[in-house]
């Protein structure tokens, strides 16, 4: 199967899960680089963040026009995320690849875990502004170091922290993913060599194109059923990763 094809088809993939669960398909971008394209740990980080903020742009604008998106609540979290997000990409090239690849696996795998069990959290009585600046700036912490958009964090602490419905929580995700991507992409400009725009296209078309699926999809499956065949799917991709790093 030749590159291009796999990307297509990785593409779709990660675009599903953005457009279906608000996040979690960057996650899935940068061991599909990696093991499928041959991206080194650095360039597939920072491609998935050029990937994830085109997909994530396009899956916001779906569930904005359902009315799904908290503008004010979103930014907010956001504003709190993008210098950490700037300081973590610009850490990240400096980082081995050995090590970039562990700290990926590791999240990847409590992402999983968490997924595994729905989301019982209930609106908090009274929003506590550092908890939602803390929470928003680890985010914004986590997408620049690891490339990863963080819907996967973003959507419960939406819910957990600032009160929000799930279904508002996925769509505000999008938000937050776009601007922790785009924020994390300036502090990598330039710091990653060259990368391969002859996949990293077709890659994005198909993520795109799939991000408009998943946004159906969620209407019509339901969301834990969702979450548990991707977080599954998650876990084994993480404890891959671990073992070949170690092996």
């Amino acid at each position: 199967m030749t590159a291009l094809v796999l990307a297509l088809i990785a593409g779709a993939v990660v675009g599903l899960a953005l457009g279906a669960l608000g996040g979690g398909g960057s996650v899935l971008a940068v061991p599909a680089l990696i093991y499928l394209l041959g991206f080194s740990p650095s360039a597939a980080t920072t491609a998935s963040l050029i990937i994830v903020a085109a997909t994530s742009a396009t899956a916001l604008y779906a569930h904005a026009r359902d009315g799904h998106v908290s503008w004010k609540v979103g930014s907010l979290f956001a504003a709190a995320g993008i210098i950490p997000a700037y300081l973590a990409g610009t850490a990240a090239s400096r980082v081995p690849d050995a090590v970039l690849t562990v700290a990926f696996s590791v999240i990847a795998a409590l992402a999983a875990v968490r997924m595994f069990r729905p989301s019982v959290s209930r609106p908090p009585e009274r929003i506590r502004p550092g908890k939602a600046a803390g929470a928003g700036a680890g985010l914004g912490a986590v997408t620049g170091f690891l490339g990863v958009g963080g819907g996967f964090l973003a959507v419960p602490a939406l819910v957990s922290v600032l009160g929000l419905t799930m279904r508002r929580a996925v769509g505000t995700s999008l938000l937050v993913i776009t601007i922790n991507s785009l924020a994390a992409l300036v502090a990598r400009t330039g710091t990653s060599g060259g990368l391969d725009w002859a996949l990293i296209g077709p890659f994005t078309g198909t993520a795109i194109l799939g991000a408009w699926d998943g946004k159906r999809l969620s209407a019509k499956v339901s969301g834990n059923s969702l979450q548990s065949v991707f977080a599954g799917v998650l876990l084994a991709v993480a404890v891959l990763m671990l073992i070949d790093v170690i092996v």
